[in-house]
Order: C-alpha cells, then structure tokens, then sequence
C-alpha cells in the first residue's frame, strides 16, 4: 500500500488577476509532519486554500492528488469528506451553536453515521482536559467570546475529533504564548499517528520548538525554493528570510 499521501505537481493559482503560487510541487507521505514556513504575502494561505479548493482562489495550472485520487477540482465539502481538515488564522464565530453542536454536526456529515451524543460528550470531555481547556466552553457558541488562545485550542479539538487523514493548520501558533503553544503542540502529537499527516504552515518558529517534524518548506513569492530538517527552521530563526530573497 502507497504511503504517499498528498501530491501537489506544477501547482499555480491566482487570486482574482494576480498570480500567488508560481509552480508548487509538495509531496507529503503518511505519518510526517511538514511545515510550510515563508514571510507574510508569499502564498502559504494561498496553498492551503488551494488544497481546498477555496473558490476565491483560481487553479491555472497544475493537479493535487490525495490518497491516490485527484481532487483537483473537487467542491471543498467533497474535499473534507475525503479526510482533510484545515484549521483557521482567525477560527469563526458562530452565535446560537455551541461547541458540541458544532462538532456532533460536523463529525456526522464527514461519518455519514450517527453520533451517541453522551459517549460524544465524554470524548470532548477528555480531549479538552487534554487540551488544558475549560469543559464548560463545551456548551458556549463556538468562539464567541473566545480568548484567541481559546480559539486556537478549539481548533485543535477539532482536529481530534474529526480524525482526519491530513490536517492542515494555518497560521495555528500566531499570537499564542508559550504556554499555549505547547499545548497546541501536544495536541498535533496526540493526533500524528502512521496513516495520517500535518501540514503547518507558519511564518514563525515558535511551534517548532515544542514539536518535532520531518520537513520544512521555505515558501518565497509563490515558489518552495528549499526543503530541508528542522534544522533549516532554525537558520531562518537566526537568520530571517532576507537570504532567500
């Protein structure tokens, strides 16, 4: 059985008249964890949208294979269906429906099964006491009066619940302090197992010192102009981005 698990190949996208991503090739195998790292505007967000397949955003060019299958073109529900999850720099807020709600609704429409609500609550329950949240936030409106520390953790509950194949998460670690950070980083450790994948996507290293990962993407002006460990992460902590410009 194939390990590959994500393909991107030639990959170019516009956002209205301007081109973003320039010609992305990515491949990504069960059981890694990737990082997509570059400065603000080069098309981190954009690739992640892409994947998908955002409708503010136009494929020029190019094909993304999941699992074996070509999901270029797919409608994004289809997409999540298939197993990705993608987390939010600014997670939403949804007056009237709480956390559980939103969840047991989402976690449905991606089984297509039934959800045992009280065996459902313990889940949540269990997950959240990992997580360092407050079990109460269970019945709040999902966000609404969040701290962003909070949203960012709700995210990751998310992820946890919903299990999916690969999990991408924008920008997850953006505001967080220390303290938050690691807990968002051992909840990406609770979720890794061999038959899934992560995808960060940041501009910073802060994450990357709670967690271990086995790529790292340099991401400038549209281009992945280098792969390397995690030790390429920490140049660009020393050395900032000005190198690849």
């Amino acid at each position: 059985m194939s390990k590959n698990m994500l393909e991107i190949k030639d990959l170019h996208v516009n956002a209205g008249e301007k081109e973003i991503l320039k010609g992305i090739n990515l491949k990504i195998n069960k059981g890694e964890i990737h990082v997509i790292m570059g400065p603000n505007g080069s098309g981190k967000t954009t690739t992640a949208n892409a994947i998908l397949n955002n409708p503010a955003y136009t494929k020029i060019n190019g094909s993304i294979e999941f699992d074996g299958e070509d999901i270029t073109n797919l409608k994004t529900d289809e997409i999540a269906r298939k197993g990705i999850f993608m987390s939010f720099q600014s997670p939403e807020e949804i007056p009237g429906v709480s956390v559980t709600n939103f969840l047991k609704y989402a976690k449905n429409k991606i089984t297509g099964e039934p959800v045992k609500i009280f065996a459902f609550k313990e889940e949540l329950k269990k997950y959240m006491e990992e997580l360092n949240m407050n079990p109460k936030n269970m019945e709040r409106s999902l966000n609404v009066g969040f701290s962003g520390g909070e949203k960012k953790k709700n995210e990751i509950l998310q992820m946890l619940v919903l299990n999916p194949k690969l999990a991408i998460l924008d920008e997850t670690d953006s505001g967080l302090d220390v303290d938050a950070i690691k807990t968002v980083s051992k909840g990406i450790e609770m979720f890794k197992n061999e038959n899934n994948a992560v995808l960060i996507i940041t501009h910073n290293t802060k994450i990357l010192h709670s967690l271990k990962v086995d790529y790292v993407h340099v991401l400038v002006d549209g281009k992945i102009i280098t792969t390397g460990s995690q030790e390429l992460a920490e140049i660009i902590e020393e050395n900032g981005y000005s190198q690849y410009k």
